[in-house]
């Protein structure tokens, strides 16, 4: 299908250029892209006037967990794909946090299989470092990157012996594959459930200091220097951890990391009255600490933003709030909650839609993130200006624990496209109601 979108202000986070123009788009795929006028188009082309909003790539979300296999009750490819596809995410990567885990060939083809058939963006799994997610014996990183597998993850865990992370960061430097490590010591973390300081005192909540986070990242750049293996912290939240990962790049290490949109937009003082759908990991941390984060990603020491999306069920979120299961949903909210930052003049848009889009598709080694002729045609139809109310029973994911519940947010997707086909077109009306 050929669609010609006009009247947009186009911004290519890739380059750093914007400006008003027109997109065409023919047999899946970017055909030119005009800045300043109308680019010529067949007769046979539908056209989409878009109203003078922001037209970009689509979003990438580096860490989405999805239930199935195993947990569909949880979430399901079909469930989370619509939810991506209204948030503006033309591109998920799913953890390999599943029932049975995906650490091998197999299970790889499953998934990608079962997202042809049920999946409405583009699904990419991400292999276990270790088998069953134990942290004792290496999967075979070989079988499952031919397998389709885009990165490697433990997902929730990290890898706590030195010795599997240094094989690991070997075998992925002679594969050229990326590994992506949850920098939290679990030793440190125990029976932690916030961020330990004066907060969690007075809510009387067992506290996680930021050494657990700081420890597990400083050893394993080190184990980086040692073995030269692609590495990817996949979400920082404290100012010491800044510090670490700017030495590590100042020091030309192959390192990136990521941070939850969680925790640029919220602080422990969220968690107000215990409220168990602000129990993360990492922790919403303390208020200078999501200023340095903010102030890193516009320094470019962060790379990607995640939605860390991680869907709960009722029974394990309506409990007490030590007892409350981590994670909360991400996926559909992230353009919205990312946005906050650009009305509050912290982050300007490019710079957002950079680590959303540009610098994630880099990582991966993919085509997308550019918009550019030639490109896929994942493009995302912005409206940063428009303001709702969040509401729960409207979001597409089967979980309903979202941090943002209830919560006055400004900026959407009004329009998705993946290859070219329009998977979400939002009733304007309706969302600003």
């Amino acid at each position: 299908m050929n669609l010609l979108l006009s009247n947009a202000q186009l911004l290519d986070p890739a380059t750093g250029r914007e400006g008003p123009g027109a997109v065409l788009v023919r047999d899946g795929r970017i055909a030119d892209v005009a800045f300043g006028a109308a680019p010529g188009a067949p007769e046979n082309c539908e056209r989409i006037d878009c109203g003078g909003l922001t037209l970009s790539p689509g979003l990438i979300d580096l860490r989405a967990f999805v239930g199935e296999p195993g947990a569909e009750h949880r979430e399901t490819l079909a469930s989370a794909s619509a939810a991506a596809a209204a948030g503006g995410v033309t591109t998920l990567v799913c953890m390999p946090d599943t029932n049975p885990v995906i650490d091998g060939p197999a299970i790889v083809d499953f998934v990608l299989r079962r997202a042809r058939d049920t999946a409405s963006v583009n699904v990419l799994p991400a292999a276990a470092i270790t088998k069953g997610l134990a942290g004792r014996e290496m999967t075979e990183f070989g079988l499952l990157a031919e397998a389709g597998a885009v990165a490697f993850t433990d997902g929730l865990k990290a890898v706590t012996n030195a010795q599997v992370m240094r094989r690991a960061l070997t075998y992925a430097r002679d594969f050229g594959a990326l590994l992506m490590q949850h920098v939290e010591e679990p030793d440190l973390v125990a029976e932690g459930v916030m961020n330990e300081g004066e907060m969690a005192s007075r809510l009387g909540l067992i506290g996680i200091p930021r050494e657990a986070e700081t420890i597990m990242l400083e050893r394993d750049i080190r184990l980086v220097r040692l073995t030269g293996g692609r590495y990817h912290a996949a979400m920082i939240s404290t100012a010491d951890s800044v510090e670490i990962v700017r030495r590590a790049k100042e020091a030309g290490l192959p390192v990136t990391c990521g941070v939850s949109v969680n925790n640029l937009v919220l602080n422990e003082g969220d968690i107000g009255h215990y409220r168990t759908f602000c129990k993360l990991s990492p922790p919403l941390r303390r208020e200078d600490d999501r200023q340095a984060v903010i102030a890193a990603l516009n320094e470019g020491v962060i790379d990607v933003i995640v939605s860390d999306h991680n869907p709960q069920d009722v029974e394990t979120k309506r409990l007490p709030f030590a007892e409350a299961a981590d994670g909360a949903l991400g996926i559909e909210t992230l353009l919205g909650a990312s946005l906050r930052l650009l009305h509050t003049g912290d982050v300007t848009l490019t710079t957002l839609l950079k680590a959303l889009s540009a610098n994630p598709a880099k990582l991966l080694g993919r085509e997308a993130g550019r918009l550019t002729a030639g490109a896929p045609a994942d493009l995302v139809l912005i409206d940063p200006d428009l303001p709702y109310v969040l509401d729960k029973r409207q979001l597409k994911s089967r979980s309903k624990n979202s941090p943002f519940d209830e919560a006055r947010l400004q900026g959407a997707a009004v329009l998705t496209l993946v290859e070219g086909r329009i998977v979400h077109r939002s009733d304007l009306s309706a969302i600003a109601a």
